[in-house]
């Protein structure tokens, strides 16, 4: 590869149920701890948090500016300025905050906000939709039979920008809307937006629930350390045990959908259900935890969103932070419910269509929103239709099937492009264009910066190093045209109508990822996730002496430690 401005593929993030977090919490925790000041406290866990999000993208710290003492730029990450991203935001909003409040009419005052989202949406919009509309209006021209003669930029997403642009925006549309006043200590507005327990994965925090947190400090007295340790060991269970085990299921069927039986087509739904909820709910469980532990409280994120006796219920208890985001600040913003019916859902169909797309740049993210759109649609005409009386008396179907629909809308959020690349074929390493179809294929999912194993998250393939046939789908050596890379099994609508046909059995082949364990486990956590949820377990762990609390929390780690994969994998919504 030819010396670029930033030759070597992104870093790796640095994941919460990795030890090498725990021992720089460890020393994070001691020294907030230590400080008496709560300016000192606010300092030092800014720092922190810049230097904990800045190494998602510059790697080891000591290469890093040893590179850049001696200018060598080719060897340092993809991405490596990323950081700065979150600077200018912070910066750009504590002034916007000002410039809101000290404007004299409301003219001013909609100048200001409105340089807000722009700007801040306008960032974000490059960085996560250029690549989407780039690859669609070259399919364009090539179905028109033209070629295009620009160069795609080599970009990917940089990590959490999703999650702090829209808590950098809630400060600024509170600010407008007189629910806050500016902040007028930059300190504490730097903080609020870089807080790393929720700086790349959420929960998205308002402005208006952290900003008085700042003003005091915490005791330690005050602090829930019980709490806070089991929510950060349920957290790790949720994701190292469950959702990363479950992972390989579901992996191993979006590989070849259409090579298994509806059977699996189900199965591998039920699991990947369990995966995206153990996985986000996980990092959000440990985020609260960590955060707790320096005295801070994050808003709750999930409140058991498979229980939910409608879609309206679902996305009441499902990335409440999100929801309530595109709540107050979309849905309201475009009229709400302040119309016509007609004008209602259309503003409901409208946030739904923004809040997929801002999961990611794909049609297949609309589709989801647009599914969940409809789905609040037929909810409320229902209720208006039904009656409370009809609605009670089918309260008792509600929940399955309200799950049903939330598990079909799942397979276009996770039926994205599906690859298949170099595989290994006895010692020999051979392309997709060199094997039969009796070669075991090696599934690969292309995020923003390349090509990735998705048992082993490690880049196979940087974007810059192939070219993709916009006729064909598929990935070639930008040196050998010929050469190919991988070449897609299906688009995102293609497998997402594959996967339905065999939900309905309708279609498929005959292999099958179904073992007996499997559907004992997904047994087991869905008798657990009912149990919680009806809170029997209560709160037991509390009243137990403290030597027996240390010791179930440690035998429960060991476990857990034991039970989980040996191979770290990022949490979904790092993607997003």
């Amino acid at each position: 590869m030819s010396a670029t401005l930033a030759s070597l593929p992104p870093a790796s993030p640095i994941l919460f149920v990795e030890f090498r977090f725990l021992w720089i919490f460890a020393v994070i925790f001691l020294v907030n701890w230590a400080l008496r000041s709560n300016t000192a406290r606010k300092v030092w866990l800014l720092v922190c948090s810049h230097a904990f999000y800045t190494c998602f993208f510059i790697g080891e710290p000591a290469a890093f500016f040893q590179n850049i003492a001696a200018g060598r730029w080719d060897q340092l990450h993809e991405g490596w300025w990323f950081p700065l991203l979150l600077w200018f935001s912070t910066f750009m909003d504590y002034f916007v905050g000002l410039g809101i409040e000290g404007a004299k009419t409301d003219r001013g005052r909609r100048l200001w906000v409105t340089g807000s989202l722009v700007v801040n949406l306008g960032v974000l919009a490059f960085f996560k939709y250029y690549g989407f509309f780039d690859e669609n209006v070259r399919a364009v021209f090539a179905w028109l039979g033209l070629s295009p003669t620009w160069e795609p930029l080599k970009i990917f997403l940089p990590y959490g920008i999703s999650f702090y642009t829209f808590q950098s925006l809630s400060y600024s549309i509170e600010v407008y809307r007189k629910q806050l006043p500016a902040e007028r200590s930059f300190l504490n507005l730097a903080f609020f937006i870089a807080f790393f327990p929720q700086v790349v994965a959420g929960p998205i925090v308002r402005a208006m629930t952290f900003l008085p947190q700042t003003l005091k400090r915490t005791e330690w007295s005050r602090v829930d350390v019980r709490g806070c340790l089991v929510l950060f060991f349920i957290g790790f269970v949720k994701k190292s045990c469950v959702s990363d085990n479950l992972a390989g299921i579901v992996d191993a069927y979006f590989c070849a959908p259409q090579d298994y039986n509806a059977f699996s087509a189900w199965v591998a739904m039920l699991c990947y259900a369990g995966q995206i909820y153990c996985d986000f709910s996980g990092y959000t469980d440990m985020a609260l935890g960590v955060a707790g532990l320096l005295g801070y409280q994050l808003c709750v994120n999930f409140a058991f969103p498979y229980f939910a006796v409608s879609i309206t219920d679902f996305w009441r208890r499902w990335h409440m932070s999100l929801s309530s985001w595109l709540r107050d600040y979309l849905y309201i913003s475009l009229g709400g419910n302040r119309g016509s019916k007609l004008f209602t859902y259309r503003n409901l169909m409208l946030t739904m269509l923004l809040g997929g797309l801002w999961h990611g740049a794909s049609w297949a993210f609309l589709l989801w929103g647009g599914l969940h759109g409809m789905a609040l649609i037929f909810h409320r005409e229902w209720v208006r239709l039904a009656g409370a009386r009809m609605v009670s008396a089918v309260k008792w179907i509600a929940v399955p099937l309200t799950f049903l629909w939330v598990l079909l809308a799942w397979v276009p959020f996770r039926a994205g492009d599906t690859y298949v690349g170099t595989v290994t074929r006895g010692n020999e390493k051979a392309t997709l264009g060199e094997i039969t179809n009796q070669s075991p294929l090696k599934p690969i999912r292309l995020l923003g910066d390349g090509f990735y194993d998705q048992q082993g998250e490690k880049l196979l393939a940087g974007r810059d190093t192939v070219k993709r046939d916009p006729l064909t789908g598929d990935w070639h050596l930008v040196a050998q045209p010929a050469k190919v890379v991988a070449r897609r099994l299906g688009g995102s609508f293609s497998n997402t109508v594959g996967v339905w046909k065999s939900l309905l059995c309708m279609g498929g082949g005959t292999k099958s990822v179904c073992r007996s364990v499997i559907l004992i486990v997904l047994a087991i956590l869905t008798f657990v996730h009912w149990v919680n949820a009806r809170a029997f377990l209560g709160q037991w762990w509390r009243r137990i002496p403290a030597p027996h609390y240390a010791a179930l929390l440690g035998a429960g780690a060991a476990v857990a430690i034991f039970a989980k994969p040996v191979v770290y994998k990022a949490f979904i919504y790092f993607q997003f």
